[in-house]
């Protein structure tokens, strides 16, 4: 077997693992502590008991929020990064996050949630949504999408966004401010199945679809000159690739809220592991996505307890502190070994 490929098994393999073990440690772990040696049988013989409904209704589906949310951001992170050849952009970059929680936030002024839990994502998917559009018409001369002018479109419409969110919680009532403020950090406790299933479902699509890219993606990093030259059709591959990068936030943010940091920090910290090459990196960046934002929501829910912190507020920190020590330990250039 080719010693680079077995090399990118190993690295796969290995992430697997760790996602496993992050994910029955946070079975265990909470206010209600189950340990190890109980879970496997509760899972067959504890159907009716109070641990059985603490695994199956509380924890995992927060796992498996995090798996959906933390791939998401962190395959949107390495894609638009390839793209824009800019190491500090991330999901949020492009304004998509401000869209959303500008939605969220036109919800619960009007009162919107009377009609059901589900008003609040899909008022965030349509307010992404309607960023989305925007960004890419005001980006778009003659047919051809202007990379550093989508980047800066994104960069205004996220200001924007920001000050009118300040204004709405100024002028909002108590009621409606407690709620926007606790949207607007981000938490993976989404008590819809439903919702949940659509995020997992979306997030490995998304993979999919963007590992067939990847190749172009190894080209465009080289220059949009050399990828003409290599065959690649760069237009019609930016415009696809974006698409997909802002689905994937849209729809992570309308699920979860804004949970920042890790579509920056991952594909980073993945690159200084296994190299440049957009085949294992999308793979593996993943995976290390999903962990982490596993990890983060286990510490949100346990450092505190019985309170729970945001895991926005989680991600920041230790994200931060983390890409930082091992910025310097291994003394990496931002996206180049």
């Amino acid at each position: 077997m080719d010693r680079k490929l077995s090399r990118w098994l190993i690295w796969i393999l290995g992430l697997v693992v760790i996602l496993i073990t992050v994910s029955i440690f946070s079975l265990s772990i909470g206010a209600a502590g189950i340990s190890f040696k109980r879970i496997i049988p509760l899972i067959f013989n504890g159907k009716g008991t109070p641990e059985y409904s603490i695994l199956f209704q509380i924890r995992l589906p927060r796992i498996i929020l995090g798996f959906a949310i933390g791939s998401a951001l962190s395959i949107a992170g390495v894609i638009l990064q390839g793209m824009f050849h800019n190491p500090l952009v991330e999901p949020y970059t492009l304004g998509i996050s401000g869209g959303a929680a500008l939605g969220v936030c036109l919800n619960f002024v009007f009162r919107l949630t009377r009609i059901g839990v589900l008003s609040i994502p899909v008022s965030g998917f349509l307010g992404a949504i309607a960023v989305i559009l925007l960004v890419y018409s005001l980006s778009t001369r003659k047919r051809r999408l202007k990379i550093q002018e989508l980047l800066l479109t994104g960069v205004m419409i996220s200001f924007i966004s920001s000050s009118l969110i300040m204004l709405i919680m100024a002028v909002s009532r108590v009621e409606n401010l407690q709620g926007i403020i606790f949207w607007i950090m981000g938490s993976l406790e989404q008590p819809n199945w439903l919702l949940i299933k659509i995020a997992l479902l979306i997030s490995i699509l998304g993979l999919i679809i963007s590992y067939f890219f990847s190749v172009d993606l190894n080209a465009i990093a080289l220059g949009e000159e050399e990828a003409l030259h290599l065959g690649i059709n760069v237009e019609m591959t930016k415009r696809l690739l974006f698409v997909l990068a802002s689905l994937l936030t849209g729809c992570s943010v309308s699920v979860a809220g804004i949970i920042g940091f890790v579509g920056l920090v991952i594909p980073h910290f993945m690159r200084m592991f296994v190299g440049v090459d957009h085949r294992i990196l999308l793979v593996t960046s993943a995976f290390a996505g999903a962990t982490f934002l596993i990890l983060c929501d286990t510490l949100s829910r346990t450092i505190v307890a019985p309170l729970e912190l945001p895991v926005g507020v989680i991600t920041g920190i230790l994200g931060g502190v983390i890409f930082i020590y091992f910025l310097y330990k291994k003394q990496v250039v931002l996206g180049v070994k």
